[in-house]
């Protein structure tokens, strides 16, 4: 046992053998499986020895998976175990030595503490000789990972002590204190409150310097020796957000099942990650609400804001189109009503919409449900504590005392939940991301209250989100220009990220994708290595969006790898979903409905309506570039019709425009026209050059005759100004079909090839087909407009790059490990790739690539 090994986690699996059988590594989940193969450092033995000790909870990934290796693959252990006993006693010690300086905390000390015992390496020389461990300039390197944890578990407690008491000694300086108070901590006997308090003092500075994963040890270590059973709690609430932090979701897991009751701010912050996305929001709500304290509202709040006071909220006006008749009623032309009528994007941490687009054509419906009279109470006297539930949601009321204190004098108010660097701030930020997740837009303006109530600004798109959900879309606007501002380089990634997103439903991708990659760096300069997949997953939007398709795929890809490893499985689940609309666009039709389903699957089991809503247009959008216009039109009727966990209205919002095409193709144009009324005052608002041209072919599509021509003149002087590559050859390949129906050849001739010439560099196949056909249906040569195109250009970019690593040596299961799919999975494309290129084996897949590189 390490010295920070937790104790049996209670209310969770028993780490006993689930069945009788061993489980394959292949049939787990793959988020799990990649999380399985991290913890065992890559060892393919010990993965598959851990697989089969999962319980059915763990295999699932309902519970997290033991962080120990004892608990992981204790045969493995057993085997290393027994090559170190056979060595001498010095040159065990010598590797334990070694060992506790590297593992768990690396301390860097070994050559210093050598020096002060005068050890020497001399029997390092009997390790080398067994195969276990060399010398190296720093002192000594292991075999595997799994060796060096074999060196220090094989020691007894007391020489792992001993060691430990040895390297904190000649640790000096202010650098190394915190590593001075891990070992100290670690060579303690039991229970020390001074201990605990340097530990934690350790655990500060860690955290300080950007080092979550010290941070995490620290904290963990001071819980175990911490005399105080009520600083306990918290001091585990703060290792639990540091290991969240470090990417070690598993360890998070394990430790917030530990805190008490109350840790609502780290056991919102891992709901929205791997949980259910409507319990996240109350958590998180009530986080923000112990972080924030009393504080006096802001007298001077964002103009903007001005009409979210934290009085009962009002009924907003509802729009023109919606004013009157019938259709507001029927769910299946939603998409004119509330279907269409929300704010929304997708937010941090691994998820999200691809653009932006809100907007109201009702009330702020449940608003009174949900936030009812904000202290509940009839006169001015009365008081609420945080956490109440009125109505069914739990708000904070109103935050008691003042300055963290109980107003009763009765000493300091709870605070234990709020984890170290979570201001309400941020939590509120995170709170609005859990809204949009489950695509319950209305929650945002329970938040935006919160945050008036507590006299905190409403942070990133919190404010323009409940803005635009009033159909106040002009101050929605200014309120996510002043967000997408924030862009800054060296800013707070979760601000940067919201920035992105700003910039995203403003329509502006350039500063969508600066945001995103400064969001990254500063996570990665932070050291929370939990945040760079959703600040990626971002930036894939807006290369998406802007015509680069592959630079988009490959950078949801790794984002996806890395949200598997740190397990963040909601945000993996909006990767799958945006992956699926990826090969939609490449015509990939196998590809999209297997990522689509994996999307559906999750999604619908944990609330995420926004993933769910984005698989289900990543098929539809495969059903119009096919042009199945009546499958289409119906899979976008059913997304308009799906409440809050199951549909999102930004999606239902953001597929308008393909909705109206395959309305207008169907010649039922009722429920488009009312969904375009929407989404022209939208993109009025916020003046978008892309929004404002989609909003130009739609009225082009519904109006009849030549009178359209001129609206899809207009719409493409606007994508001029834009910078939606793909959508511009999509109104040109329209208006050239327009213009061929008037029997104006030449001009039609010029739009189809100026969009067959596009689609085909966005490798869009089947959309390419589409320009060929209006082409051919011309009179027009139809064939592909690229100079010596290569039989490469027949693979959708998933293929050529599995094609690439595979003519790179790798096997099925490595290049399964690298995309985060199943090795089955990587089969049915390489039969693909063979079939598209006429080819039989992977030798001729290495000419034929070597061919086309040398082209």
């Amino acid at each position: 046992m390490t010295p920070v090994n937790p104790p049996p986690l209670g209310g969770t699996s028993s780490p006993a053998l689930a069945g009788a059988g061993p489980r394959p590594v292949a049939a787990l989940p793959e988020g799990v499986r990649v999380r399985v193969l991290r913890l065992v450092h890559g060892d393919p033995r010990a993965a598959v020895e851990a697989a089969g000790r999962l319980t059915e909870r763990q295999a699932t990934g309902l519970d997290p998976l033991p962080a120990e290796p004892v608990d992981l693959a204790p045969e493995r252990l057993a085997a290393h175990r027994r090559e170190v006993r056979a060595l001498p006693d010095d040159t065990r010690l010598v590797l334990l030595l070694a060992a506790a300086d590297q593992y768990p905390v690396a301390t860097h000390a070994f050559l210093r503490a050598v020096a002060a015992v005068r050890l020497g390496t001399r029997p390092l020389e009997a390790a080398e000789a067994a195969g276990l461990a060399y010398a190296t300039a720093g002192g000594v390197g292991f075999r595997d990972a799994w060796t060096r944890i074999a060196a220090y578990e094989t020691a007894s407690p007391a020489d792992r002590r001993d060691v430990h008491r040895l390297l904190a000694r000649v640790l000096h300086g202010p650098a190394e204190t915190p590593r001075r108070a891990w070992h100290r901590g670690a060579g303690a006997l039991g229970p020390s409150g001074r201990l605990a308090a340097e530990l934690t003092a350790g655990a500060d500075r860690a955290r300080s310097a950007g080092d979550p994963a010290l941070a995490c040890a620290l904290a963990e270590r001071a819980a175990a020796l911490c005399t105080d059973p009520r600083e306990r709690p918290r001091l585990l609430a703060r290792a639990a957000h540091d290991a969240w932090l470090a990417g070690e979701s598993d360890r998070a897991r394990t430790l917030a099942a530990r805190t008490d009751a109350d840790a609502d701010a780290v056991t919102g912050v891992l709901a929205l990650r791997t949980g259910h996305a409507g319990e996240a929001f109350d958590a998180l709500l009530a986080g923000a609400a112990r972080a924030a304290g009393h504080r006096p509202v802001p007298a001077t709040p964002h103009p903007a804001l001005a009409a979210l006071t934290v009085n009962e909220p009002q009924p907003a006006p509802r729009t023109e189109h919606a004013a009157s008749g019938p259709q507001g009623a029927e769910s299946a032309e939603s998409l004119a009503s509330g279907g269409v009528g929300a704010a929304g994007s997708g937010v941090a941490d691994g998820g999200g919409v691809v653009g932006g687009g809100v907007g109201g054509t009702t009330a702020f419906d449940g608003a009174r449900g949900a936030a009812g009279p904000r202290d509940g109470r009839a006169g001015s006297g009365g008081r609420v504590e945080p956490g109440v539930r009125t109505a069914g949601s739990r708000v904070p009321a109103r935050i008691v005392g003042d300055g963290g204190r109980r107003a009763d004098g009765g000493g300091p108010a709870v605070r234990a939940a709020v984890a170290p660097g979570e201001s309400a701030a941020h939590l509120l930020a995170r709170a609005a991301e859990a809204a949009v997740y489950t695509g319950d837009l209305r929650r945002c303006r329970e938040a935006v209250l919160a945050a008036r109530e507590s006299g905190i600004d409403p942070p990133g798109v919190l404010g323009g989100l409940a803005a635009a959900v009033d159909g106040r879309y002009e101050d929605a606007r200014d309120l996510l220009e002043a967000t997408a501002g924030r862009c800054g380089p060296g800013g707070d990634p979760t601000l940067l990220v919201h920035a992105g997103i700003a910039a995203l439903m403003l329509g502006d991708h350039t500063r969508a994708a600066t945001a995103a990659v400064r969001a990254a760096a500063a996570a990665r300069a932070r050291g929370v290595t939990v945040h760079v997949s959703q600040a990626m997953e971002f930036r894939a939007y807006a290369d998406f969006w802007t015509g680069r398709p592959h630079a988009a795929e490959a950078a949801a890809l790794d984002a996806l790898r890395q949200a598997y490893a740190t397990g963040q499985d909601n945000g993996a689940c909006h990767l799958q979903a945006a992956l699926a609309m990826f090969a939609a666009l490449t015509g990939d039709a196998e590809l999209c409905r297997e990522r689509a389903a994996a999307a559906r699957s999750y999604a619908l089991a944990h609330g995420l309506g926004l993933a769910a809503a984005l698989a289900q247009w990543a098929l539809a959008f495969l059903d119009l570039a096919n042009g199945r216009y009546d499958a289409t039109a119906a899979r976008l009727r059913a997304l308009a019709a799906s409440g809050p966990g199951h549909g999102h209205r930004a999606v239902r919002h953001l597929a308008t425009p393909h909705y109206v095409e395959a309305a207008a193709r169907t010649g039922d144009t009722r429920v488009a026209r009312a969904a375009h009324a929407d989404y022209d005052r939208w993109a009025r608002a916020v003046g978008s050059p892309d929004d404002l041209a989609l909003s130009a072919r739609c009225r082009a599509l519904l109006t009849p005759g030549a009178d359209a021509l001129p609206h899809y003149a207009t719409a493409l002087d606007l994508h001029a100004d834009g910078d939606r590559a793909f959508e511009r050859a999509r109104t040109e390949l329209l208006f050239g079909s327009a213009l061929r129906r008037l029997r104006r050849r030449t001009e039609a001739r010029d739009r189809l090839h100026s969009a067959l010439q596009a689609f085909e560099s966005f490798d869009a196949p089947h959309c390419a087909e589409g320009a060929r056909a209006e082409l051919r249906a011309l009179g027009a040569p139809a064939a592909s407009t690229r100079a010596g195109a290569r039989e490469t250009t027949h693979l959708t970019a998933q293929q050529l790059l599995i094609a690439r690593m595979a003519a790179d040596g790798a096997t099925n299961r490595e290049i399964a490990a690298r995309l985060a799919l199943s090795p089955r999975t990587i089969d049915h494309h390489l039969r693909g790739v063979f079939t598209r290129l006429g080819i039989r084996s992977r030798i001729d897949l290495v000419r034929l690539l070597a061919d086309s590189d040398d082209g």
